[in-house]
């Protein structure tokens, strides 16, 4: 029996695309982007996310540094999801109701996941339209600073950008390790040794990297954990003080 339809096979196919043609999406395709994005499951139907459209060039270009990615301001669109019970907060203010809901640790992650899903949602639909998508975690470099340039009041807080357009680029697949690592029944398992459970997955990403970067570089996965956990921003140190500095009490629940 097959399976796949072209949902599915779009999905199978997903890359990061970092190089774009200069056509911009037409109007159709960013609102029918955008009424994907409606259709979003959302926790407890609260819709504790929104995107901030980034339309100026200076601010992308801005953002880009932020996030030490030039490429990142190249792209055709840019988008930058961000939890938001700042709109709720307000119902409660016009409302007259004493409510602290809005500023709750419960809030804050519904708020989160609701973005995220939101963000993946607008990927699959813009990718079946053959457009290529890259997601930025770098916003978080620097939240406050991105909060800043984005004049994002309180309660709302950065969680992921995403640049979009038509791609210049046609990378291969980037493998992925097994998902007998990673589906688990009724528990947590693991094997005795995880390095050695990954070593033909590490081999099959040194080729990876060695056809890609035309032998300049040579990272197997498990490098790559090393090195990059032990390398965290010093910025990003600082972002459960940024997220309480926009008004969330995270260790209030509702």
């Amino acid at each position: 029996m097959d399976l796949l339809n072209s949902t599915i096979d779009t999905q199978l196919r997903h890359r990061t695309i970092r190089q774009f043609t200069g056509d911009p999406l037409p109007d159709d395709v960013f609102r029918t982007l955008m009424d994907v994005a409606q259709r979003t499951a959302s926790s407890r139907g609260m819709q504790h996310a929104s995107i901030i459209r980034v339309v100026d060039a200076q601010l992308r270009s801005v953002l880009a540094d932020v996030g030490h990615q030039a490429y990142m301001g190249q792209a055709p669109e840019m988008l930058v999801f961000i939890v938001d019970t700042h709109r709720n907060q307000v119902i409660l203010d016009e409302r007259g109701a004493a409510g602290y809901g809005a500023r709750s640790m419960d809030s804050f992650f519904e708020g989160w996941t609701d973005a995220c899903l939101m963000a993946q949602n607008i990927v699959v639909a813009a990718e079946s339209l053959g457009l290529g998508t890259n997601y930025f975690g770098n916003v978080l470099n620097s939240p406050s600073r991105v909060i800043e340039l984005l004049r994002l009041p309180a309660l709302t807080f950065p969680v992921v950008g995403l640049t979009l357009g038509y791609p210049a680029q046609d990378p291969q697949l980037k493998p992925r390790m097994p998902m007998s690592l990673r589906v688990m029944t009724n528990g947590y398992t693991e094997p005795p040794s995880v390095v050695d459970a990954l070593r033909d997955y590490d081999a099959v990403m040194q080729t990876y990297y060695d056809l890609r970067e035309h032998g300049r570089r040579s990272d197997t996965f498990t490098d790559q954990v090393v090195s990059k956990l032990n390398a965290v921003l010093p910025e990003r140190h600082h972002i459960v003080q940024a997220i309480r500095s926009q008004g969330w009490d995270l260790a209030l629940a509702d």
